[in-house]
Order: C-alpha cells, then structure tokens, then sequence
C-alpha cells in the first residue's frame, strides 16, 4: 500500500484517519482539519455535510484516490488493515500505492464516470475489468458479473455500451464496479444521487447485504436519505472539520448539530411537500399564442450497432436494428409553464430533452421552438432559443474562470455591454458572484452544477431543458435553484425538468409527466 509504515495490533479498525490539517498544494487554508475517522469492520458510517464542507476530499484521502504528496500535504496518519503511516507534509512522507489501496477499499466518486475505465465496449466488460487485472479465470469472471448486475439491476444492460446509460444506470455500474473485487471497505460519494426509485432501493439492499458479508460501508451524503438512518455512526462535517458525531439520534434531535443546509430525503419520503401555493392550472392562465416548445408526434431509436462492433462484444443480431427509445411523444409547452418529467433510470428522459436544441434528431416527427421546426437547423444557433444543462456538469464547463464560463459566447449573441449584464446577473441569480475569478475545476461539485445552469440562464433561451438539476445540491444550492427556475419562468420561459426527486417535482412544476416504456404521459 505503501513503501514505509508500521505495524499496528490486530485488532485495529480496517481503515482510521487522523487529519490535522490537510491542504491543497495551491490552496490558501486547510481543506480539512482537526478530525479522526475510524471505520471498524462490517460498519456502516455516513459522513454528513453541506456543499464545500469538505467531505468529498476526506472520501477521497480514505479511499487513496487524493494522494498525501501528489496532491496536497497532510499532516497526520491514514490507517488501513492494521498499517498506519504517517505524515508531516515533508519530502520524506510515505508514499501510497493507489493500485494496492484500491485492493482493500472500493470508492464511488460523486461522478460515477470517474470510477470507469473508458476502455471498454461494454457494461459485462467494464465490470469484468478489476477482475481481469486480478487473473481470475473466465468462469469466475463470467460468475461475479451476472451476480453484480443482478444486484444492481444491470442485467439487462451487460452489453450495452456505458456510453450509452442514463445517469441512474451509470452509478450503478460504477457502484458494482467498486464491489466486484470484494473489497473489506466500500466508500461512495452521494451513491444516491441520479438513481430512481427501484435503484435506491436496490442500493439499500446491497448495503445491508455487504454488511452481514463484514464489509466497512461508509456513505458520504448532504441528504439524509432513508437508508442513512439505519447507520451506525453519523459523522457530521462543515468547514472542513468535525462538529458532531455519534448515533442517528444525537444529530436528529433538534439539538442544532445537523446544519440547516443538509437536507432531510428522510422527511420529503415520508411526506413530500404540498405544490407551491403559485401552482395554477396551466391551460386556465397561461397566455395564448403559439406554445415555445412543441414535440409532434416524435420517436426516436438509436442506429444498430455496427457489425464490426457485435462481433467483438460477441453479440448476436437483435431483431429490431433500430429499438424506439422515444414512441408518439406528443408535448406543449408554453412560454412561463415549469413541466417535470420523471421515469425509472434508462427510460429516455435525457434522450428527450436532447431533441429540444438538435443534439439528438427524431426518427420521425417533428420539434418546434419558438414555432419554427428545427430539423436542419444547426446545433448552435437552435440553443441559442433551448438552453440544455447536462446532467453531468463536466460535459459543459470548460473555461479558466467561473466568470469566463459563463460569459463565453454572450458578446457575439448580445454585444459586450449586455453580454457583461447577463453574465453578472447569471452568476447572481445562483449565488456565484462572489466566485467569478476562481477555477470551475476547483469548486464544489454543488458550486459546478449550478455554474453550469449559470452558462445557460446568461443566454436567457425561449426553452430551459434542465436534467437532473438537484444532483449534488444541498439545501442551500436547492433554493438557489429554485428561486432561479422560477424566475426564469417568471420572465417567460418555458422549463422542462428531468428529474428523480418527486418532492421537488410536485413543489415547483405546475405539471408533472412521465416517461416509460418510451412514451410519456401524466404522471
């Protein structure tokens, strides 16, 4: 794991950290301090925290993936099956061996993308791929992964390529990919977030199985979900250290140590929140005139996979080249009307909201913004009327700064005095003000997401397509994003929302739809 360390007696827990302080190599103060984890076999331990808490990283220092050295310096100790090393920030550190960490503890980044090879044509294959680096002989191979998948509901996706998943089914296989290899220590960064209801459900039997196997699970979260409660230990963290810890019930009981800012999934399960009181009956108040978004009968499948490309994922032709994954979507959307859309993961909620702006172009049928059909029409110049905010923030963010992200292209669409208004006012309207000189690289998965919904408000587009906006977002970020979407409508766009959490659904949509089985109806 390491090349120095000592021996520490067998009875220590299978992984410990004690940080006195840990700090980025370009950062200007500690990105966690003053704490002590200790994670004892067959555990089960979430660490809570709110956006920029510093959780994340302390996942990461666990899990081996935020090297001491090559990232930052630490000082203090990591501790893992019964070897400490310890640390003063000095050349003379122990080095750790990601690949020999990896062996003994499984990690699930918040982007479950991270966790994939890349290199592989198939869900069967990718999770094959920790295993073929052990030399496992194939019949095991092809054991643990038709187990894996059926734990995680992947079965019917072992050989689609994970290009193509939906955000759900990717965190799945990046989850099954951790567990594959057995390892005693399973770290997983909001597991949570993307997956529908079947998949949280299946996440929370898996847990409770791997821990009467003995395996260590500890879940970093800033929502309290359900399976949370059964938790051992709660840890809670702010600021980069510590407030609080002990059972479920210390933290829960009103005694201030839970911050405001982590939110309660717990609560919104057992009770969702009531529609907002501004809810309406849309076709009664909106104004008329022509709808700004339209979908006329439109279906749409994915082309046949290449035959140079089944053979060597040794499929047999299916017999339908051209599967429908969208079928007779028929949808209006007014300008000022806030719609949400929800299904189980892989039923084509992000295939649809590509139609909006020509990513994606129908089999058949026909997509109108602001009246006008679109097919043919270039990619670029339809956006500038049907802004998309991607699930995963990495897929548009690109620039040196928060302020040269969002104000990248505003000059050529506005001219540089408007341009410089709507990127300020952007960046305002989702609490990034203060934020405009730093890195996008550098923020907070909370912070990127609502970056990335800044880039599209700037351009103030006739049509917000918006999929999974509340992923990462704690409950500050969750009102940012409130307030944001609701202004936007106010202004009179028209927002289609892709999105898991029913709660926020029925609080903020004035209707809510559903797509399965490739057809979408009221939910």
């Amino acid at each position: 794991m390491a090349s120095a360390g000592r021996a520490v007696p067998l009875d220590s827990p299978v992984l410990a950290a004690g940080i006195r302080n840990f700090t980025f190599h370009d950062g200007h103060a500690p990105a966690l301090h003053d704490l002590a984890v200790s994670v004892a076999p067959g555990s089960f331990t979430a660490i809570l925290g709110a956006s920029g808490s510093g959780k994340s990283t302390l996942g990461r220092l666990l899990s081996g993936w935020l090297a001491p050295g090559g990232h930052g310096r630490l000082a203090g100790f990591l501790e893992l099956a019964g070897t400490r090393l310890d640390f003063d920030g000095g050349t003379g550190d122990p080095r750790i061996d990601p690949a020999q960490w990896g062996r003994q503890v499984g990690f699930v980044p918040q982007d479950p993308a991270g966790v994939l090879s890349t290199v592989r044509a198939t869900v069967a294959e990718e999770l094959a791929f920790g295993l073929e680096n052990t030399g496992m002989d194939r019949a095991g191979m092809k054991a643990a992964v038709e187990r894996t998948a059926a734990l995680l509901g992947l079965a019917g996706q072992l050989d689609q390529d994970p290009a193509r998943l939906s955000g759900g089914q990717l965190r799945r296989l990046a989850i099954g990919c951790a567990i594959i290899p057995g390892p005693p220590v399973l770290v997983m960064d909001e597991p949570f977030a993307s997956l529908d209801a079947a998949g949280a459900n299946e996440l929370a039997v898996l847990v409770r199985d791997l821990l009467k196997q003995g395996t260590a699970v500890v879940i970093l979260s800033q929502a309290v979900d359900p399976l949370l409660l059964e938790a051992g230990t709660w840890l809670v963290l702010a600021d980069g250290t510590l407030t609080s810890g002990g059972p479920p019930a210390a933290p829960r009981s009103g005694s201030g140590l839970l911050p405001p800012a982590i939110r309660r999934l717990d609560l919104e399960t057992a009770s969702s929140p009531a529609p907002r009181p501004s809810s309406r009956r849309v076709e009664e108040e909106l104004p008329a005139g022509p709808a700004a978004l339209e979908l006329r009968e439109v279906f749409f499948g994915y082309p046949e996979v290449p035959e140079r490309r089944r053979r060597r994922r040794r499929q047999e032709p299916g017999p339908d080249p051209r599967a429908m994954v969208l079928q007779d979507i028929n949808l209006s959307v007014h300008p000022g009307e806030i719609v949400a859309v929800t299904g189980p993961n892989g039923a084509g909620k992000s295939t649809l909201l590509r139609h909006f702006n020509g990513l994606l172009r129908p089999t058949a049928g026909t997509v109108l913004v602001r009246g006008g059909d679109i097919a043919g029409a270039p990619v670029g110049k339809t956006a500038t009327s049907a802004g998309l905010l991607f699930q995963q923030p990495r897929d548009q963010l690109f620039e040196r700064s928060v302020l040269r992200e969002v104000g990248f292209g505003l000059d050529r669409l506005f001219g540089p005095a408007k341009a410089a208004d709507y990127a300020a006012a952007a960046l305002e309207a989702v609490g990034l003000a203060g934020a405009a000189q730093e890195h996008p690289a550098e923020l907070p998965a909370s912070a990127q997401r609502l970056l990335a919904l800044a880039t599209v408000l700037a351009r103030r587009p006739a049509v917000l397509a918006l999929d999974e906006p509340t992923v990462a977002l704690d409950g500050d970020g969750l009102a940012l994003l409130d307030t944001a979407v609701r202004s936007a409508a106010e202004a009179g766009a028209a927002v289609v929302l892709v999105t898991h959490e029913l709660g926020y659904a029925r609080a903020a949509a004035h209707r809510i739809l559903s797509l399965d089985g490739g057809r979408l109806v009221p939910a």
